[in-house]
């Protein structure tokens, strides 16, 4: 792999982000095909930002380098900037709706995209066997020093669903992850192949209306995350073996104090017919 000139990236993807604010995408365009030249893991997430302004191909999910550096960088103050600036409560509303459909308690656990364990917490009392993946190591530590956790992963969340050869779940939950991801076909067929017959799925999404998506399944937004139809979850899920128990429209966060609409989607795993 060769070394990244991190100085000339800087000054590439400084440029790109002052275009990109001024409004000229297409100066902004040219200028992130020269930070992804330079650096083609993606570390700044260009490839979402392109896609973000109608300038690139809509990817299949953002990289992880991205997603790892993003959140490594904010994994001492996620919570508070989460949690009491941005009023994210996915965590809860996960629990209440599991409360109000008497569902559970639970013998073992998946929490994909743990981050620093709020899923995990608001559940812990609901679960025997919790474990924890996420991409960023910092975040992983933060979720540790909680001891909320029987075992604890940095890993992909994809990647994990493949690789896990461990006993299946009956619970595996993926709270603010779909942001990240395009195409849903790989975590739902990772969760289906990670779950006992009859075992819950239970994640959250970011949606836009319906004419924003001009028929597509998902797409990328203007804050850099994926957006899905709430058309294209259902038949995704059907066609990964799930049969939908419920989805509720439900606030995500604020953005520039601004409402995000999403879903909450609870779906039971029919088995191998």
């Amino acid at each position: 792999m060769k070394k990244i000139d991190e100085e000339a990236l800087a000054e590439a993807y400084n440029r790109a982000l002052a275009l990109e604010k001024s409004g000229d995408f297409d100066a902004a365009a040219a200028a992130y095909a020269q930070v992804l030249a330079l650096d083609p893991e993606d570390h700044g997430g260009a490839a979402v930002r392109l896609a973000s302004m109608g300038r690139g191909d809509t990817p299949e999910k953002a990289p992880d380098a991205y997603v790892a550096t993003l959140f490594d960088q904010h994994a001492e103050v996620f919570e508070d900037v989460l949690v009491e600036q941005l009023g994210y409560a996915v965590p809860v509303l996960v629990r209440q709706r599991l409360q109000a459909l008497e569902l559970g308690p639970f013998k073992r656990m998946l929490d994909l995209g743990c981050g620093t364990g709020l899923t995990g917490g608001a559940l812990r009392d609901m679960c025997e066997d919790i474990t924890g993946v996420d991409l960023s190591e910092n975040m992983v530590e933060v979720a540790h020093e909680k001891d909320l956790y029987e075992t604890l992963y940095v890993s992909e969340a994809v990647d994990f669903l493949d690789d896990n050869d461990d006993e299946p779940f009956d619970l595996i939950t993926a709270t603010d992850v779909l942001p990240y991801l395009g195409a849903l076909e790989p975590l739902f067929f990772g969760a289906a192949d990670n779950l006992v017959p009859g075992g819950l799925f239970i994640f959250s999404s970011e949606t836009l209306p319906d004419e924003s998506f001009a028929g597509r399944g998902f797409m990328v937004g203007l804050h850099q995350r994926f957006a899905h139809a709430e058309r294209y979850v259902r038949e995704r899920l059907d066609a990964t073996g799930f049969d939908l128990v419920e989805i509720s429209d439900i606030t995500v966060r604020m953005e520039e104090g601004e409402p995000i609409a999403g879903h909450l989607v609870i779906a039971r795993y029919r088995g191998e017919q």
